[in-house]
């Protein structure tokens, strides 16, 4: 496929895809309060399962399902995701019971887990080099405009209509969107060369889902409890048979001395890093505008939308800095840590304008770092192998997400109520986040690209053509 083969509807309609999967990791959490008192009757820890679901299965299943891409094909993947998460939808919709509605969120997880990285995935291989930062800019606004979209559709089916107008709204939309993608996005080359180890796959999974089940739970049964201790024993135990697996197997699903390479790590830890401030903000300020400024769930929906202006903005401002990855990326990220520390001040007498001057500085900041975080995961692994980079960006993003509600959720927890709690907990975000920040600008002072592709390499060579929430807790929340 040549590299210019990229146009504006095939960009559009990958956007698209990626903006609805994002939307459904927040939109569930506005509408507790109304599952909670619906027929379902559900008990508090299905109502964290409905939330909870959605996320697990789609962080767990992310790096397997960029492979699978690579491996069979990328729009198929697309597609294929794009049914699964209409039939997931649809079973949410019709559910007669708590069980089914959370059968149906994982449902939905497993298409978001196919449809992300084949989007970012396909964008890589039509995008020539002159197209990838605008492309990748693209694709990050899209995944910033899924969080506004899910806490808005969430806040008004919450306060005009039900939680199943909203699942039901996503069947017509899945449909609608698989159509788009059959007119106007081609094939492009499937990747031979690229492995899916079953065991291998077997083993990711399984401790990406164990740990993923620690960290949100964690805040909930207490990070002692022992089911908590026995979910991280066992991700712990997983993910090290994942990589002796590996190491000794010819054909992994990846190799992970890719990790090797000072620059891939910092970049994994960025993307992380930066989700890990964002949905800690996500996770407070949904009860700050509810609980303390006493907003309806539709105006707190509404009143993330600062959150956007700079991630539309700010892109095409970086993209005249591609050549300091370094200092784009350092400078980003240390907005985000200084943003948190601003919203930390926030109370019941702070004006709307002046909380939401801090959302544009995290805002400018998540704008002028994600994208090239993105791309410097993607091109950190050979081109046969995009899928995967992309699943392994987008699991750095949900794996730092989970952690920023967990450590958000324990300081509050630890203070007598919310209004004392919610500076002190973003602090610790943000001193958080500055400290990874310091720790990504360092290691982007080593090796790039090379030591990290020749490992990849390891699993195959590249074809001849080549061209990626948490739980909020009982209360409602944001993701």
């Amino acid at each position: 496929m040549p590299s210019h083969a990229l146009k504006r509807s095939t960009l559009l309609a990958l956007c698209a895809c990626v903006l609805v999967a994002q939307s459904m990791v927040a939109a569930v959490n506005l509408l507790i309060p109304q599952l909670t008192s619906s027929s379902l009757r559900p008990s508090p820890s299905e109502i964290l399962w409905t939330v909870d679901a959605y996320v697990i299965v789609f962080a767990g299943l992310l790096i397997p399902a960029g492979a699978l891409g690579d491996r069979y094909g990328r729009k198929g993947a697309l597609l294929a995701g794009l049914a699964l998460f209409a039939a997931g939808a649809a079973t949410s919709a019709l559910a007669p019971a708590p069980a089914l509605l959370i059968a149906g969120r994982g449902i939905c997880g497993a298409g978001a887990a196919l449809i992300t990285p084949a989007t970012l995935s396909v964008l890589l291989q039509l995008a020539g080099p002159r197209q990838r930062a605008q492309a990748m800019a693209a694709w990050t606004l899209a995944m910033g405009l899924g969080g506004l979209a899910g806490n808005l559709g969430g806040g008004l089916a919450g306060q005009f209509l039900s939680w199943r107008a909203l699942f039901a709204a996503m069947v017509p939309l899945a449909a609608l969107l698989a159509l788009a993608v059959a007119v106007t996005t081609p094939r492009t080359d499937r990747s031979p060369h690229s492995a899916l180890d079953p065991a291998g796959t077997l083993l990711l999974t399984g401790g990406l889902v164990a740990v993923l089940f620690g960290i949100i739970e964690g805040p909930v049964y207490g990070w002692a409890a022992p089911r908590i201790l026995t979910a991280f024993a066992a991700g712990a135990l997983l993910v090290t048979a994942f990589v002796l697996r590996s190491l000794r197997t010819p054909r992994p699903l990846f190799d992970p001395r890719v990790f090797a390479a000072p620059r891939l790590r910092a970049t994994v830890l960025g993307l992380a890093t930066g989700f890990f401030g964002l949905f800690a903000l996500f996770y407070v300020n949904s009860q700050y505008l509810q609980g303390v400024k006493g907003y309806g769930p539709a105006r707190t929906g509404v009143a993330i939308v600062p959150l956007i202006v700079g991630m539309a903005l700010v892109p095409k401002l970086a993209a005249r800095w591609t050549a300091y990855p370094r200092t784009v990326i350092g400078g980003g990220l240390a907005l985000i840590g200084l943003g948190l520390l601003g919203v930390s001040t926030a109370g019941a007498g702070t004006p709307y304008a002046g909380y939401a001057c801090w959302l544009l500085v995290i805002s400018a900041g998540t704008g002028l770092c994600m994208p090239a975080l993105t791309l410097g995961v993607v091109t950190s692994l050979p081109p046969h192998q995009a899928g995967l980079g992309s699943g392994l960006g987008t699991s750095a993003r949900e794996t730092g997400a989970a952690l920023g509600v967990a450590v958000a959720g324990t300081v509050l927890a630890s203070h007598g109520d919310f209004a004392h709690g919610m500076g002190p907990a973003l602090r610790t975000v943000a001193l958080l986040v500055l400290a990874a920040t310091a720790a990504v600008v360092a290691g982007y002072g080593g090796p790039g690209r090379t030591a990290a592709t020749r490992a990849g390499q390891a699993a195959g060579p590249a074809p001849a053509q080549t061209g990626t929430g948490p739980a909020v807790r009982t209360k409602p929340g944001i993701r």
